[in-house]
């Protein structure tokens, strides 16, 4: 993709996408901060940023006692494969200060990604495009604000298609 991004169909095609969450600040004051951090740190480890979404809020899910959560999504550039690319997501998330414990858990940082391009991959670790982010309000209505156009390369489905049938996070919107 080149470092222009315009939104038409050879772009969206070729899009790698990655969102973003956190519902604990860590050493950033505020999930915000932190979210920001790392979108600063994406080009230093050679993932440019092409267009990125507001910040949008939720719920804690499953427990809704827990801090309410902060997401957004972003459209990068990758010149390393799809394996290289979430290898790298998960080194970044180390260095914010992710510690994984139990599934669903409260965390710093999450940083999934979504899609790379129209590749359908089922590999150990990594399985594009991300198999529940169609069902998530908190990443289709991010991506529907950056790229509506956007087709998720199993469902053929327009990321606004998806952003109004979520069923995941109905309470996510974006914070002004």
């Amino acid at each position: 993709m080149s470092a222009t991004f315009q939104n038409d169909p050879a772009d969206l095609d070729r899009a790698v996408i990655v969102a973003l969450g956190s519902n604990l600040a860590g050493d950033y004051g505020s999930s915000e901060a932190l979210l920001e951090a790392a979108l600063a740190r994406f080009p230093e480890v050679g993932l440019p940023i092409l267009k990125r979404s507001r910040w949008w809020r939720s719920a804690a899910w499953p427990d809704r006692q827990g801090p309410e959560y902060r997401n957004g999504v972003a459209l990068v550039e990758a010149h390393a494969g799809p394996q290289a690319v979430l290898a790298c997501l998960l080194r970044l998330e180390t260095a914010l200060g992710r510690e994984r414990s139990e599934r669903n858990a409260p965390r710093t940082i999450d940083l999934d990604l979504i899609a790379y391009g129209r590749q359908i991959l089922d590999e150990a670790g990594l399985t594009l495009p991300h198999p529940r982010a169609h069902e998530r309000l908190f990443v289709m209505g991010p991506l529907a604000e950056i790229a509506p156009d956007w087709r998720h390369p199993r469902l053929g489905r327009t990321a606004s298609d998806l952003m109004a049938e979520a069923r995941v996070a109905v309470d996510a919107s974006p914070i002004p």
